[in-house]
């Protein structure tokens, strides 16, 4: 297209790469590094895009991006709103809608954040429970986000349809957790009245779950701040762990990490999982997938 500003799309993106640190993106920083923030082919590995094609749009060349592509790099970037926007109106591209599900980039101050918690298991997730960036340790306590979206994302949702999610917690705290996700979930519908997302989601479990059902009516409300878990996790057995959530200024993201006090054996668990990682997290024909929490 001849609205698009491929000299300033390109050194737009050139100002940008060169503020974000590898520490930030929990990259290496490396004793041979000579560029002062990431490399084209960090920014493009990120972006999922190749490493060719982003070096062409730093050129100034190639087509116009599409808005996948632009919001893929956006988040790579870490742009803030405003620098996402103008990305857009340098692509002309329109301006995507105001995102609020799992297909919606993490907030800044909250990714930001996250990128700082590399001893913890930390995720952002939405505030119907669609996990939207885990960091590694989250990916090995909890197992990876589903693929996709709609109300499968959400673990709320999958908490009362899918018998298999409910194996992330013992049998005896089912209840508990049953009635925590309850007057969470009641507490977001208030707040977000009329919302399309939040009215489907509230409709279908009335439908699909008779204990959702039962929960709903006693009308409890408490939005879920602070949490305290046993985990069932197939190498280290039920670790007990306490949950935090950092609610983002608009409320519809949450930033959410466990913690245990020193000394206990909840803290032991948490560096042995660092040494484990994900090796032991592959479903297998005996242990079913991990569910985020």
């Amino acid at each position: 297209m001849e609205g698009v500003n491929h000299s300033e799309l390109a050194a737009f993106l050139r100002s940008r790469r060169d503020r974000v640190r590898p520490a930030d993106v929990g990259l290496p920083v490396g004793p041979r590094r000579r560029v002062p923030g990431l490399r084209r082919e960090e920014v493009a590995q990120l972006a999922g895009l190749s490493a060719d094609y982003y070096t062409e749009l730093e050129r100034g060349r190639g087509a116009q991006p599409s808005a996948q592509v632009l919001a893929a790099l956006a988040r790579a970037l870490r742009l803030s709103g405003d620098e996402r926007d103008h990305l857009f109106h340098l692509a002309e591209r329109p301006l995507p809608a105001a995102a609020h599900g799992p297909g919606a980039p993490a907030q800044p101050a909250l990714l930001g954040l996250l990128d700082r918690l590399t001893t913890t298991p930390a995720q952002v997730i939405t505030d119907l429970h669609e996990p939207l960036v885990q960091n590694p340790l989250a990916v090995a306590l909890l197992g990876p986000a589903p693929v996709g979206r709609g109300l499968e994302s959400s673990f709320a949702y999958r908490w009362f349809t899918d018998p298999d999610a409910r194996t992330l917690y013992p049998a005896e705290d089912h209840p508990h957790h049953s009635r925590v996700f309850t007057a969470d979930l009641r507490a977001v519908a208030a707040r977000r009245a009329k919302d399309p997302d939040v009215t489907r989601l509230v409709t279908v479990l009335l439908r699909r779950s008779e204990e959702f059902g039962a929960l709903w009516e006693q009308r409890d409300v408490a939005l879920r701040r602070t949490d305290h878990k046993r985990i069932v996790h197939p190498s280290l057995g039920v670790v007990e762990l306490d949950c935090h959530n950092l609610f983002s200024e608009d409320g519809r993201q949450r930033l959410l990490w466990f913690s245990a006090p020193p000394g206990t054996e909840g803290a032991a668990q948490l560096e042995l999982l660092s040494v484990i990682g994900t090796q032991d997290l592959t479903p297998g024909p005996d242990r079913p997938g991990r569910r985020p929490c």
